[in-house]
């Protein structure tokens, strides 16, 4: 067996980021969503370091024990690229394979689009690579799904905080991570949508509820509001992402998604990765689709590492 997860804190772009580590080897780089930190890729690090490779899982900023600034202009997809070009130059990397989930998997995309001078290879988990909308994400959205949408919802400072501070920690971890539904979320009129979602009264089998405890005691420690300033910097990344309207990413990347994914079917994610648009904007890419939900890498962790794996092996001569 590898060594054990070993964790340590280093000044990064600014900020103070924990990440947690394990194995020696190539460099790969796991990049957590929401509402998650490191503790997402628990099964994918043991794997990948027994198979000869030294993995990273940062808490992303503003989660768990990486600093969290304060203003939500610190959260636009510049600041997560500068974060994880720090943490390639911090362990004198050049080149090196990301793996990103969820707001990992856009932190994961712009970084092959910025810098694919410094990215061999791309795994993204959910979440697609698309190009920059012509209208503002917050006008586009409210006109299009109306206030009940969880993205328009988390746009007010302190709403999405003060509508989540109803429930317990546990509970609210439950409503997110065990989330079954396969349509877009979008709450009722006049209801918030962490009163939209169901609390599961059985647990699935690929999560114990000491697990989800874990998740729980870390946002009781840092809070939601780091998590949800990616959502309320989403207008300022557009403004900034002008200059790469329509840029392509060049680099050899594989996207992984659950079948049963938030919007896959009817939110026609299946009909875009499918067209030609995704293909035109990542010609070098594979898709592999599971059997299974958003947090695909906790709840299907076998096929998820294997795909890294087989991903990995590309690149195995490097």
């Amino acid at each position: 067996m590898s060594d054990q997860v070993r964790h340590q804190r280093i000044k990064i772009n600014g900020i103070w980021m924990h990440i947690a580590e394990q194995g020696t080897g190539p460099l790969v780089l796991l990049l957590h969503g929401f509402p998650q930190f490191w503790y997402s890729w628990r099964h994918q690090m043991g794997c990948l370091a027994n198979k000869g490779y030294h993995v990273l899982a940062p808490d992303m900023r503003g989660y768990g024990d990486t600093d969290s600034p304060v203003s939500p202009t610190s959260y636009t997809v510049f600041h997560l690229v500068g974060d994880i070009i720090g943490l390639i130059d911090h362990f004198g990397e050049q080149k090196v394979v990301v793996v990103g989930a969820d707001w990992g998997a856009v932190a994961a995309w712009h970084l092959g689009l910025f810098r694919p001078d410094r990215i061999k290879g791309l795994v993204c988990l959910c979440v697609p690579f698309k190009s920059r909308h012509p209208a503002k994400p917050t006008e586009f959205f409210t006109q299009t799904f109306g206030d009940g949408l969880y993205l328009t919802q988390f746009q007010e400072p302190g709403r999405a905080e003060r509508a989540f501070a109803r429930y317990d920690y546990l509970a609210v971890m439950k409503k997110f991570l065990l989330i079954n539904k396969t349509d877009l979320l979008i709450a009722p009129p006049g209801m918030e949508i962490i009163d939209y979602l169901e609390t599961p009264s059985l647990l699935p089998t690929w999560i114990t509820e000491e697990e989800l405890g874990v998740y729980a005691d870390k946002f009781q420690e840092s809070g939601f509001t780091g998590g949800l300033n990616y959502y309320r910097a989403m207008d300022l990344s557009w403004e900034l992402l002008a200059p790469w309207q329509g840029s392509k990413i060049t680099i050899p990347s594989k996207l992984i998604i659950g079948d049963k994914d938030i919007g896959f079917k009817d939110g026609g994610t299946k009909e875009y990765i499918e067209g030609n648009t995704f293909k035109t904007l990542v010609p070098d890419h594979e898709v592999v689709i599971l059997d299974g939900h958003h947090f695909i890498q906790e709840e299907k962790p076998q096929q998820v590492s294997a795909e890294i794996l087989s991903f990995l092996a590309k690149f195995s001569c490097d």
